[in-house]
């Protein structure tokens, strides 16, 4: 990859996005992980004011330091840069104590965290007239749909979409970003036990970009030359990817037929 060309390109893609929506600028939600690193640092490249937000929901200590670090090192660096922390730990709760007992599973639970937080991004963009810039790589927009709909997957635009997990990082380390950031195992933060992305899937996004590579190649590896582990991760990616493209693909929409509407 071209690290500085590829950069520039997604600078451009942003500014000029930007000009034509006749936005003023972008807000991006940083978790303390290296995709929404890589966006808020791009993002703020453009020289477009950028909002950074800090949105814990009952954190663990460690996402809400890395987001911290990596708001304040923008911030040195960009003059165009401003933060706030939004804490919705209180609103979790109280929504969650209102809803029906039977509902509040886990999982319905951790999408209401990211709901919760795309809500508030857009109060934000709203107010400011700003894009709200996406976070997901191609791996989990594209490849396994591991993402919230209308959560983290409610946005304007995702300048990182088209870049696998080792790409991010590759740009996230060119740019300055904190290695400790860089390096860090993939989390989403919605959930107690704080489970990493790897438990959730039960394979490293080193492993579901071969998958994706895999299965989109002319010149695909034959199954009898695969090993166990291989066929494995091959499952779970086509499962998953099954599973979730109801997220991938456009809200459907029932036409109803000419006839229909005569008379």
């Amino acid at each position: 990859m071209k690290k500085k060309e590829t950069i520039n390109h997604i600078v451009n893609w942003l500014t000029s996005y930007c000009e034509k929506s006749s936005m003023k600028g972008f807000v991006v939600g940083v978790s303390g992980g290296v995709d929404s690193a890589l966006t808020s640092t791009l993002c703020a490249l453009t020289s477009k004011p950028l909002i950074c937000l800090n949105m814990p929901i009952l954190q663990q200590k460690d996402q809400y330091t890395l987001a911290n670090v990596h708001i304040e090192w923008l911030k040195k660096k960009f003059s165009n840069v401003s933060s706030h922390e939004v804490n919705l730990t209180d609103t979790f709760l109280k929504l969650k104590e209102t809803l029906p007992r039977e509902i509040q599973d886990v999982h319905a639970m951790a999408n209401t965290r990211s709901r919760l937080r795309m809500t508030t991004l857009y109060a934000f963009s709203a107010h400011h007239r700003m894009l709200v810039a996406g976070t997901g790589n191609k791996v989990e927009d594209f490849g396994v749909g591991f993402y919230t709909k209308y959560g983290d997957g409610g946005v304007d635009l995702n300048p990182i979409a088209d870049l696998m997990k080792s790409e991010v990082r590759s740009l996230a380390q060119k740019l300055g970003v904190s290695l400790s950031i860089v390096k860090a195992a993939p989390v989403d933060g919605l959930w107690e036990d704080n489970r990493t992305d790897e438990e959730q899937i039960g394979a490293t996004y080193g492993e579901l970009e071969w998958a994706m590579k895999q299965l989109s190649s002319k010149f695909q590896v034959p199954s009898s030359k695969l090993n166990t582990r291989q066929k494995r991760v091959l499952e779970i990616f086509q499962r998953l990817h099954q599973m979730n493209i109801h997220k991938m693909k456009p809200i459907p929409v029932c036409i109803i037929p000419g006839k229909l509407k005569k008379g």
